[in-house]
């Protein structure tokens, strides 16, 4: 999955404030906070809330890798109505090689 910075901006704003109102684009000077209850982030916390949050979406890359190519839930059921558990764990071990924790 490809961000622009105004969708990580976004992102990272949303997951720092939940229920804030906002708009913004690619910068601070961009952001335009709409909740009252809320106090709007300095320009400092703004880039620490981006920066923190594009650290932990590139370290967790792996999660998304490995979701892509992991059986699906059709594939499971068939894999334990079949009695194949064993190829499907091999599979999802095979994965999980391929796609390591950070």
């Amino acid at each position: 999955m490809t961000l622009d910075q105004t969708d990580k901006n976004a992102k990272a704003l949303l997951d720092k404030h939940p229920t804030c109102e906002f708009v913004v684009g690619d910068t601070y000077e961009s952001l335009r906070w709409k909740s009252e209850d809320i106090t709007k982030p300095t320009e400092e916390e703004f880039n620490e809330i981006v920066s923190t949050w594009e650290k932990t979406f590139s370290d967790n890359q792996y999660q998304r890798d490995r979701k892509r190519e992991y059986p699906s839930i059709q594939e499971c059921v068939h894999a334990i109505l079949d009695d194949d558990l064993d190829a499907l764990q091999a599979k999802r071990a095979e994965i999980k090689t391929k796609y390591p924790k950070g």
